[in-house]
């Protein structure tokens, strides 16, 4: 049974660890030289499990045209050219808002909650048989409120995440300066918060770079370098994909295409899932939001946080990986747009840089290239669909496989990601109360 996984992410890469663990023999493509080096690159590096809310809420709607006209707002939609392909925007837009309404939210956290609960134990299984070391830290999350009414409304969320499963505590600020000291420069503006202490935290590149160079000795092949060119399809099954090698410098590439035939196709490419997914019929609503991180070199140890922390009102994790910290955040939907350089991007990278200033100053190096430091910014496209919700399982196309459309939660559901759709291709129910996608 020959089986080609599209991708080399956090979701692709766990995918082709499970296939080849059942006996699948396993071909990665990938367009970059490695495995991590988009979606998965630089991420919060949180498991949050219990910290899995969708986008789309009641509130949702009326925040998001308050924070149009900001560049930092956390979520910032930015309207594209609707005669086109931006279209699909505003048709996303819509099913989003059909969401926003308790009774959608409510039945979208059970399912993100039952995945995240299966996938967390897949990730620890997976740690314990491979010894991969990430940068790991089991302290928990803390969420801390600077503002009261939010802060108010926390036992609500609280009471909710408990009927699933999720013991997620509120604290007070007390309570909460007592899990993360490195809070109290910060703790006379904090409210309160609260705080999950099964979640964890690490670096989500380290952990796929060192699983793919696992999968490799059990016969997985990758096809770095190489592009999809085309997912051939005849009568209704998945025949085989058609890849090249990606042009190196201004050459083109006189390396040919070639043809790869499989049993199975596995489209796991993130925000590009969509449309690769559309050229053989099959029409998902996955759209890429553009999240920001920076990561700083810690110059004080003893200020730097243990837990892996969210800041409610800018809506960002903070996360401590080995000697470097990791800020990330904000979500901006306008496309596939990953430019870095723009006023807009500079805006919201510099929002990161001062907020981790404010709440440990002096922690870590926060100085602008200009000053002598070396801050690295990033951005990549998070693969949203209106519900949070990703898809996991069969296409109307026999053979052709999803995986993909886990927005933020791509580090949190990875592991288990890859374990559902490998059992799914075996036949196999996955043992979690989550609905797998038919279709």
């Amino acid at each position: 049974m020959h089986t080609i996984v599209l991708g080399a992410g956090i979701i692709g890469i766990s995918t082709a660890w499970h296939l080849a663990e059942r006996g699948h023999r396993v071909t990665v493509v990938e367009r970059q030289s490695d495995a991590a080096m988009e979606t998965s690159f630089a991420n919060a590096g949180q498991i949050s499990v219990s910290y899995c809310e969708p986008w789309a809420n009641r509130e949702a709607p009326l925040k998001a045209l308050q924070w149009m006209f900001s560049k930092e707002a956390p979520l910032l939609f930015r309207p594209q050219n609707p005669f086109g392909p931006g279209w699909r925007q505003y048709a996303w837009g819509l099913q989003f808002l059909a969401q926003c309404n308790d009774r959608a939210f409510e039945r979208n956290v059970q399912q993100l909650v039952a995945l995240g609960a299966y996938s967390h134990t897949a990730l620890k299984a997976l740690v314990a048989a491979t010894g991969i070391g990430y940068q790991r830290l089991e302290r928990g999350i803390a969420h801390y409120f600077t503002d009261q009414h939010a802060f108010d409304n926390a036992a609500q969320s609280a009471a909710l995440m408990a009927r699933y499963g999720v013991d997620r505590k509120v604290v007070s600020r007390e309570e909460l300066l007592r899990i993360e000291p490195s809070l109290a420069h910060f703790g006379p503006r904090i409210a309160g918060g609260t705080y999950t202490a099964s979640d964890e935290s690490g670096d989500a590149c380290t952990f796929t770079q060192a699983l793919a160079a696992q999968c490799a000795p059990r016969g997985v092949e990758f096809l770095y370098g190489h592009s999809v060119e085309r997912i051939n399809v005849a009568a209704g099954l998945v025949q085989s994909v058609l890849v090249r090698p990606v042009p190196k410098g201004d050459r083109a590439s006189a390396a040919a295409a070639k043809v790869i035939v499989a049993d199975h196709v596995v489209v796991a490419c993130g925000s590009f899932s969509a449309p690769l997914l559309r050229s053989v019929g099959v029409d998902l609503p996955i759209y890429p939001g553009k999240g920001y991180s920076a990561t700083f070199k810690i110059l004080n140890a003893d200020a730097a946080p243990l837990a892996s922390t969210i800041d409610d009102a800018k809506k960002i994790a903070i996360t401590r990986l080995g000697d470097q910290i990791r800020v990330a955040g904000t979500i901006e939907v306008g496309g596939y747009d990953l430019t870095l350089d723009s006023p807009l991007a500079r805006a919201r990278c510099q929002m990161l840089s001062r907020r981790v200033e404010e709440v440990w100053p002096g922690m870590c190096d926060t100085r602008t290239e200009e000053q002598g430091g070396q801050p690295q910014f990033w951005a990549g496209l998070r693969p949203a669909t209106p519900t949070n919700i990703p898809f996991i399982g069969q296409t109307k196309v026999r053979g052709l496989w999803v995986n993909a459309g886990h927005g933020t939660l791509g580090w949190t559901h990875g592991a288990g990601s890859g374990k559902a759709l490998a059992e799914l291709i075996d036949g196999r129910q996955p043992d979690m109360a989550f609905t797998t996608y038919q279709g």
